[in-house]
C-alpha cells in the first residue's frame, strides 16, 4: 500500500509540473463550463425534489427513494447503477454506480451520501429559495453536494469527456449515522478506495473570510465511556482507608488529569455527558444516564461518556493511551475503566492530497477563479472519505457551499453550484486523461 501511494503522490507532483503549460482551457474545457451554465436550472430543480423528500437516516424508505430518483440520473449518464441494501446494519443502503473509461487511466471515486440528519419528525422539511440561497434539510449536506456531482458528469458527458474516465461513485445511506456493525457499514466504500487513484468528497465547500478554501485533511472522531467505583457507605468516613474517596472523586480525579495532560495540536477532547451517585444507569443509546443519591451517601459508581478527534492515526493510539493510564492510577479505594470506539479514522494531510488541491489550483487560475488555501483540519468535522484515505489520496468539500448544517438553519448558496461543478468536472477531466 506504502508503494502504491508513492507512485500516486509522485503521478500528481509530476502532474502539478506539467500541467502549467495548460495556460487556458482546452475546447472541451470550454464547452464543460458552457455546458454547466446551461443546466443551472435544471441542476437547482432537481434539488428542490431531492431536499423535499425526508430522508433522515432512520426513515429508510425516505433514503431508498433518493437513490430510486438519483439512479435514472447516472444511467443517463452512461453509469451502471447498484442499490446495496444495507438490512444487516439496520441502514436502507447505499447506491454504487460505475463508470468504465478508458483502461489504465487514472481511477476516480466520487463520494457522498443519500441520508440527513433529520427525521420525519422534524418540522424541518422543505425546501425554500430566496434568490441565490436555498433553505432546506440537507440542502448543504449532502444533498447540494450530489447536484455538483451529477452537474460536473453532465458537462463531462456534453462535452465528450466523459467517455474515457473511469469512476466509482459511492453515495452512503448511512453518514449521518453508521450502522452497525461499522466494518460492513463500510465495507463497500473502503472496497472502492483500494480500487481508486484519487477520492473527491462531494460534501460541503469550506470558506473563510467570503473566500473558498481546499480541504486535504479531517480529523477522526472516537468515543469513549468512563466507569468510575468506590464503596458506599456513610458520608461521615470519606477519604477514611475504609472508605476512600468514592466514585465521584476518582471520576473527577480523571477528568480533570484529561485537562491538564491531554492537550497537543490538532487533539480535542470532550466530556459530554456525566453521572454519578447511589446509582447511575446508561441506557442503551449512551445519551442518558438515571442517576440517583443523597447527600450523605458516598457514591460507589459515575460514568461519563465524551469523544476525542485526532489527525492521524499515531496520534489516536498515543492519546488513547494516554488516557487509560490516567485511569489506571486510581485514588485509594477506588477503580476505574475505560472503553473506546473509533468511529471514523481520520485523514492526514498528505502529499498527494496537497499535490491534488495544487491540480485544483491550477485549475482555478485558468478558470480566472482566486487561489484555494489550505483548511485547518480543525475547522473540518469526521467524514465519509476518511474510510479510504489509508488507500488513495483526495479533496475534501467538493460539493455546494452552504451554512447551518445540521440544523433548522441549513442554507445553500446556489451560485456555488456551477463553480464546484467546473471545477469538479476539469479536474475529473484532466485526470481521466493520465495513465495510472
Amino acid at each position: 500500500m506504502r508503494a502504491r501511494r508513492s507512485i500516486i503522490t509522485a503521478l500528481l507532483c509530476s502532474l502539478a509540473v506539467a500541467t502549467p503549460a495548460l495556460a487556458a482551457l482546452s475546447t472541451p474545457e470550454q464547452q464543460i463550463t458552457a455546458a454547466v451554465d446551461a443546466h443551472q436550472d435544471a441542476s437547482i430543480a432537481l434539488l428542490e425534489k431531492l431536499v423535499n423528500q425526508n430522508s433522515g437516516t432512520n426513515n429508510l424508505a425516505g433514503v431508498k427513494r433518493i437513490a430510486e430518483m438519483l439512479t435514472p440520473q447516472f444511467e443517463a449518464l452512461g453509469f451502471k447503477v447498484t442499490f446495496k441494501p444495507m438490512g444487516q446494519t439496520q441502514r436502507a443502503g447505499h447506491l454504487i454506480a460505475t463508470h468504465a473509461g478508458k483502461p489504465g487511466t487514472t481511477r476516480m471515486l466520487l463520494i457522498g451520501h443519500l441520508d440527513t440528519v433529520f427525521e420525519p419528525d422534524s418540522p424541518f422539511q422543505t425546501f425554500r429559495r430566496d434568490g441565490d440561497t436555498a433553505y432546506g434539510p440537507g440542502v448543504d449536506d449532502n444533498k447540494g453536494g450530489v447536484v455538483v456531482m451529477l452537474d460536473a458528469l453532465q458537462a463531462m458527458k456534453a462535452a465528450g469527456t466523459l467517455k474515457n474516465a473511469n469512476i466509482e461513485v459511492v453515495l452512503s445511506g448511512d453518514e449521518e449515522s453508521v450502522g452497525s456493525p461499522k466494518q460492513l457499514a463500510r465495507a463497500d466504500l473502503i472496497a472502492a478506495g483500494r480500487r481508486a487513484d484519487v477520492a473527491l468528497d462531494f460534501e460541503d465547500l469550506s470558506r473563510e473570510d467570503g473566500k473558498d478554501i481546499g480541504a486535504i485533511s479531517r480529523r477522526s472522531s472516537n468515543s469513549w465511556t468512563l466507569t468510575t467505583h468506590g464503596h458506599s457507605a456513610h458520608s461521615s468516613g470519606i477519604f477514611s482507608d475504609k472508605v476512600g474517596y468514592g466514585a465521584v472523586y476518582e471520576m473527577a480525579r480523571i477528568i480533570d488529569a484529561f485537562r491538564r495532560e491531554l492537550p497537543e495540536p490538532k487533539l480535542t477532547f470532550n466530556v459530554g455527558l456525566i453521572g454519578g451517585g447511589q446509582s447511575a444507569d446508561l441506557d442503551s443509546d449512551g445519551v442518558r444516564i438515571a442517576a440517583t443519591g443523597k447527600t450523605n451517601i458516598v457514591a460507589p459508581i459515575a460514568i461519563a461518556r465524551g469523544d476525542f478527534r485526532t489527525l492521524t492515526q499515531e496520534q489516536t493510539e498515543r492519546v488513547r493511551k494516554k488516557m487509560e493510564a490516567i485511569v489506571a492510577d486510581h485514588l485509594p479505594g477506588t477503580s476505574a475503566e475505560i472503553t473506546f470506539n473509533e468511529g471514523y479514522p481520520p485523514m492526514p494531510p498528505t502529499a498527494g492530497n496537497r499535490a491534488l488541491l495544487g491540480l485544483l489550483n491550477e485549475i482555478n487560475g485558468d478558470l480566472d477563479l482566486e487561489q484555494m488555501g489550505e483548511l485547518d483540519p480543525l475547522k473540518r468535522g469526521a467524514g465519509d472519505i476518511s474510510f479510504v484515505a489509508a488507500d488513495t489520496d483526495g479533496l475534501v468539500g467538493m460539493g455546494i457551499a452552504g451554512t447551518g448544517t445540521h440544523t433548522p438553519a441549513e442554507t445553500a448558496d446556489l451560485s456555488s453550484i456551477p463553480r464546484q461543478a467546473k471545477r469538479a468536472a476539469i479536474l475529473m477531466t484532466r485526470l481521466s486523461q493520465k495513465k495510472r
